[in-house]
């Protein structure tokens, strides 16, 4: 089974459409601190808790320099509809072909979407933490990951 990408080495690049009607590119957020933060499904009970949590915290992450990006193999219209209902702040990046998500390690092959997980990327595009979840339903809260992103600078 593929794994997440090992701490100390560079991040894999990748391109990805978002939710702000423009593609994102990793490697162009160089300068910055990158949270990807892998999630299953748009709409789902957890997923939603998540990113909603996202938004809520989202200052703290901009003052930490960090941006974050959810990635989750829903197609742009879907993640659209998501990010509207919820009214996040945080765009939403799809990986309809699953693409990064095999890239990455993090996509269940026999459900066909990505189990929750998260990569820390440095300033320099350098992977300074991860962390699968054991399963969809369980998620990171922000705190922790904040204090993550407290402990690269």
């Amino acid at each position: 089974m593929p794994e997440l990408p090992s701490v100390g080495f560079p991040a894999p690049d990748f391109t990805l459409p978002s939710t702000s009607g423009s593609d994102v590119t990793l490697s162009r957020l160089r300068g910055r601190n990158v949270l990807l933060a892998f999630f299953p499904l748009a709409f789902t009970g957890v997923c939603t808790k998540e990113m909603c949590a996202f938004t809520d915290d989202y200052e703290q992450f901009r003052s930490a320099e960090t941006e974050v990006l959810p990635i989750s193999v829903d197609s742009v219209p879907t993640l659209k509809e998501f990010k509207s209902k919820e009214r996040m702040s945080v765009d939403l990046l799809s990986d309809f072909k699953r693409e990064v998500s095999r890239q990455y390690g993090t996509l269940l092959e026999d459900k066909f979407f990505s189990n929750r997980a998260y990569v820390l990327i440095d300033r320099d595009g350098v992977v300074r933490w991860t962390f699968t979840e054991e399963t969809p339903g369980s998620r990171r809260e922000n705190g922790e990951l904040l204090e993550r992103l407290r402990a690269i600078r």
